[in-house]
């Protein structure tokens, strides 16, 4: 029996997926609310650039979940936080999804929770990059898998069928610590994507930046001693061991610029989604990224004044009062002296 599959929302990560799976003859629908991009992917299709290969590819997309019909195995949950429950209650009031698949970025697992109930709830992580070039194009910007779990690690049907699925849009591990896997992805994503943000610049190119390596590993750092004092075993991320880009001595330097330059070949394209959101005036989704950070942080009696440093940028730039660039680092590395000086 095939399959059937929701992807609700379609921006650069649920857009790639779309195309990806309906090119492979997967059973898929899109619900996305922006009615000009499902109308471009209904009619002529969306255009997908893969790695500098571009195509189009029709894809079945709507804008209401009014106009869905049927029952759904997987919903794949692209959103971010503050539209899931506005998104998600339809689809759940009238029974059209069986099991939810948390794709967002940051701490949204409990968002979604909240919504559909932990008993149909999977986690997800997303590993490769996409951007969001207007209505009805993406692009693809980097290669690397999904990682799919239960939220109580064992390894379920459910589970395996939907890794049979998503191998035709990537590689697909399935992960017994899927919490583990969250919090490897938010430590990637509140150090690199935060700082993208705040620079304006794709992750590579952030590293090139004046003490960017060391601003890195000391935003890190900060959020690995968070998912320390919550006991959560970090696992890989993009290929990399989360605790190695760790520094807290000078011995601990030669490692983290290996690991850091494994991940840059991998992900070093990548432009941060909250960077895309800034560009695109729209709100960003720091608040549970670094800002997830910060919370877990305060609630095991942490400071994570880097992280901080990040949500306060973010949020200016959002009200217009800074702009994205390579001067915000100032800020960090002011910090960091403080730090260094005590």
């Amino acid at each position: 029996m095939t399959t059937r599959v929701l992807i609700v929302g379609a921006g650069a990560i649920g857009g790639v997926t779309a195309a990806r799976l309906s090119r492979a003859g997967c059973d898929i629908t899109v619900l996305d609310a922006h009615a000009e991009h499902v109308r471009l992917m209904c009619s002529p299709g969306l255009r997908f650039d893969e790695l500098g290969v571009e195509s189009q590819i029709v894809i079945d997309a709507v804008s209401s979940a009014d106009q869905l019909t049927g029952t759904f195995d997987y919903a794949l949950v692209y959103l971010k936080a503050p539209f899931i429950e506005v998104a998600l209650t339809p689809l759940l009031e009238r029974n059209l999804v069986m099991n939810y698949v948390s794709f967002g970025n940051g701490l949204v697992q409990q968002s979604v929770t909240d919504v559909v109930g932990p008993e149909r709830l999977i986690i997800g992580i997303v590993e490769w990059g996409a951007t969001n070039l207007g209505p009805g194009h993406v692009r693809q910007t980097t290669v690397a898998p999904f990682v799919i779990g239960e939220v109580d690690g064992t390894i379920t049907d459910r589970l395996v069928k939907l890794g049979e699925v998503l191998e035709n849009a990537a590689d697909v591990r399935l992960s017994s610590a899927i919490y583990g896997q969250v919090w490897a992805k938010l430590l990637l994503n509140s150090t690199f994507s935060g700082l993208g943000a705040i620079t304006g610049m794709v992750y590579a190119d952030v590293m090139e930046q004046p003490d960017g390596h060391d601003i890195a590993f000391a935003v890190w750092t900060e959020g690995h001693a968070v998912s320390t004092a919550l006991g959560i075993e970090l696992d890989d991320v993009a290929g990399v061991h989360a605790d190695r880009l760790v520094v807290r001595r000078p011995e601990n330097v030669p490692q983290a610029e290996e690991a850091l330059t494994q991940l840059m070949a991998r992900l070093g394209p990548t432009k941060a989604s909250m960077l895309q959101d800034l560009e695109r005036g729209a709100s960003t989704e720091v608040d549970v990224i670094n800002g997830g950070v910060v919370r877990e942080a305060h609630d095991v009696g942490l400071p994570a004044p880097l992280n901080q440093c990040i949500v306060d940028i973010v949020h200016a730039c959002e009200a217009g009062t800074r702009t994205p660039g390579p001067d915000n680092l100032d800020d960090l590395r002011a910090l960091l002296n403080q730090t260094h000086t005590h």
